[in-house]
């Protein structure tokens, strides 16, 4: 079947966190918009399942606050991060308005889209339909994007619109359409879940600084527990069981007496499985008729729990740049992909916070070498400082600070804490040593945090 070509005004491919959101977005501005995902049943997914308080902000700018009620989901204070037998609590900062303390939410990933999905539905003007997008129709004049191919079922359909926004994912099938970056996969997360655990600090994310990489636990519903261990380089093979012994004899001593007994028992039950952490910084949209968004596009590691965070500020701030108002047709392409130019750098004031600070952390959690074990154990005494050194940080993480500027602040700050942590801990007789360790820990915070810095300057 051919559609005719001005039935839609926008197509979007992929109906999660991003897609729907955009549909129910772009729908309530009176776009005709068809949204197409090749499984509508319930997703089942290992991460995507704490949302920050920056993305509860947007979500509620989108109209989409209620996708967070009634699904089991547990309310998020902050975070507690643990690092041998000691426990530092970090809350969300309080809202600068009100003066209430901000929150997360964490819940099941699958329940959150389906309602998400609900939403989109239900919005005027938006078409969900279950259908496989395999390609992307190019005009053959100018190579401009004017519609997608999908086969739901055994029939293929073709659809038409000027703008095509793709947002499949972290395994993007068009990610190639647009940009010649592909992620860097620096390590995976292997997750399952633990019955009924009790928490150190219920209604907290909890941030274990195990060896050789960090563990995450936070509560997704009233009786599960998530649990993220993060395995560096080489995944170990879950076939011949060298996965399941990798978790018992490396991960398990580094975490804390009172969760051991249950963490080795889910492991006896639970199911491993296990996904990429991957990075992939941003490029600017500049193809006519198609924009890629959310991990299509852009991605960090999931440490920080900030990639939905960033989807959806990026349909908060597209909408904008995107409303009636400004493009009263996507028709209008060149003036589409000034836009797009000027939404690049726009973003930059509350992704490049997320971003860099994720996989700088990551570096410092997983600390390889000296320097860098140098800078965990600062960074952790940095943060038993409160005050400041704790408010400023975690809201940079949460989405709250969109200060680029004052991520690089806290970062050097916990360089120069560190070494003078090292220098206190050390005491004269290891004074030469340290005056070396000055250097190499500069340079090791500067090799860490400068080259996601570079990423994110360009286009």
């Amino acid at each position: 079947m051919i559609t005719p070509v001005d039935e839609y005004d926008l197509i979007i491919v992929g109906a999660g966190v991003v897609g729907t959101a955009a549909a129910k977005a772009f729908g309530s501005d009176g776009r005709r918009v068809l949204l197409l995902e090749r499984d509508l049943s319930e997703p089942d997914r290992i991460v995507g399942e704490l949302l920050q308080p920056g993305g509860v902000n947007a979500l509620t700018a989108l109209g989409l606050e209620d996708c967070i009620e009634d699904i089991d989901g547990i309310v998020c204070n902050g975070y507690g991060v643990f690092r041998e037998g000691e426990v530092v609590e970090i809350p969300y900062p309080l809202d600068e308005v009100t003066g209430k303390q901000t929150l997360g939410k964490s819940f099941h990933h699958g329940k959150f889209i389906q309602k998400l999905r609900a939403a989109a539905t239900n919005t005027k003007n938006v078409t969900v339909r279950e259908a496989t997008v395999t390609t992307l129709i190019r005009d053959e004049d100018d190579d401009r994007v004017i519609g997608v191919v999908a086969k739901g079922g055994s029939d293929e359909e073709k659809h038409y619109a000027p703008l095509t926004i793709v947002c499949d994912g972290l395994f993007s099938r068009f990610r190639k359409e647009f940009t010649e970056k592909t992620p860097d996969v620096r390590s995976h997360f292997v997750g399952f879940e633990i019955k009924d655990l009790e928490l150190p600090l219920p209604q907290h994310g909890h941030v274990i600084l195990a060896k050789p990489a960090p563990v995450l636990m936070y509560q997704i519903g009233t009786h599960e527990t998530r649990v993220l261990v993060d395995v560096p380089g080489q995944l170990p093979s879950v076939a011949n069981g060298e996965l399941k012994t990798y978790m018992q004899e490396v991960v398990a001593p580094g975490i804390p007496e009172s969760l051991q007994k249950k963490f080795i028992e889910a492991l006896e039950t639970e199911r491993l499985r296990s996904m990429p952490n991957s990075f992939l910084p941003p490029s600017s949209n500049q193809s006519i008729g198609l924009i890629v968004l959310g991990d299509a596009m852009n991605m960090r590691h999931p440490l920080t729990g900030g990639g939905m965070t960033v989807a959806l500020n990026d349909v908060v701030l597209l909408k904008d740049y995107l409303s009636p108002e400004s493009i009263p047709s996507f028709t209008e392409s060149d003036v589409v992909v000034q836009q797009m130019d000027a939404f690049h750098w726009a973003r930059k004031r509350y992704c490049t916070a997320i971003n860099v600070l994720a996989m700088a952390l990551y570096r410092l959690f997983a600390a390889e070498d000296e320097n860098l074990a140098v800078l965990q154990r600062g960074c952790f005494e940095y943060f038993k400082c409160g005050g400041v050194c704790v408010n400023e940080p975690v809201g940079l993480l949460s989405g709250l600070i969109q200060r680029p500027f004052v991520l690089v602040y806290h970062f050097f700050a916990v360089a120069f804490y560190a070494i003078f942590c090292e220098f206190k801990r050390g005491g004269w007789r290891q004074a030469p040593m340290n005056i070396i360790r000055i250097f190499t820990v500069l340079y090791a915070a500067c090799v860490t945090i400068m080259p996601y810095l570079w990423s994110e300057t360009k286009s």
